[in-house]
């Protein structure tokens, strides 16, 4: 199976590129595509069959939760049982950007996205591709990195191809990534806790401490 590699501009991506990266996404296809980190796993986080795709192609374990990108926190609120307060204030203060955040997952999200965690992941990313097919598909997409398990994360469409070969179908070219750091992940699962720094990325965790601090 070759790839099939689209360019799209970064900057101004092509309306019709992008619905028709959507329209895979939503028939159940899973593609590359660029993120404002690294390159990830596109897939419609409802279809099973999709799902288990995204774990075969990455050769990833099952009990590793998949991290979705969204458009809003009003999507966020689809996707979770409750947000806390903590949440508000993060994506207030850092979407669209770097930061995941993990909440309990609402019972309509496939037990195989959250690995049987009853937590999600979640990010609006700062870039217009990802988002621009988000907004297309209307619905949230997964995000974890187009990369073998254990393997570098790949930075350019080129480096994708490399690495998953003909694993994968379709690739969108957005041209290299505007970074290379993956996202800050905090956890607000914890009631007692409250929020805890899981990996610290492109987000400084002092950054994250002081903006709880001066809450």
């Amino acid at each position: 199976m070759r790839s099939e590699i689209i360019k799209v501009s970064s900057e101004t991506p092509e309306p019709s590129l992008i619905r028709y990266a959507a329209d895979q996404i939503r028939a159940g296809e899973v593609l590359g595509m660029p993120t404002d980190t690294f390159y990830g796993l596109a897939a419609d986080p409802f279809n099973l069959r999709a799902v288990d795709r995204v774990y075969e192609i990455k050769s990833r374990s099952r009990h590793k939760p998949l991290s979705l990108l969204i458009e809003s926190v009003d999507q966020a609120e689809e996707l979770a049982q409750s947000l806390p307060e903590e949440f508000r204030a993060l994506a207030t203060r850092f979407w669209p950007g770097p930061l995941t955040i993990i909440v309990k997952a609402s019972s309509r999200l496939p037990l195989k996205v959250t690995a049987n965690t009853g937590n999600v992941a979640l990010r609006v990313p700062n870039a217009k591709i990802p988002l621009a097919v988000v907004q297309a598909a209307a619905i949230p997409i997964t995000a974890t990195s187009a990369n073998l398990s254990g393997e570098t994360e790949c930075t350019t469409a080129q480096a994708v191809h490399d690495q998953l070969q003909d694993r994968i179908s379709i690739i969108v070219d957005g041209g290299e990534s505007p970074r290379e750091v993956a996202s800050t992940i905090v956890d607000l699962t914890d009631e007692e806790a409250r929020w805890r720094i899981l990996r610290e990325g492109a987000i400084p965790s002092a950054e994250i401490s002081s903006f709880f601090a001066q809450g």
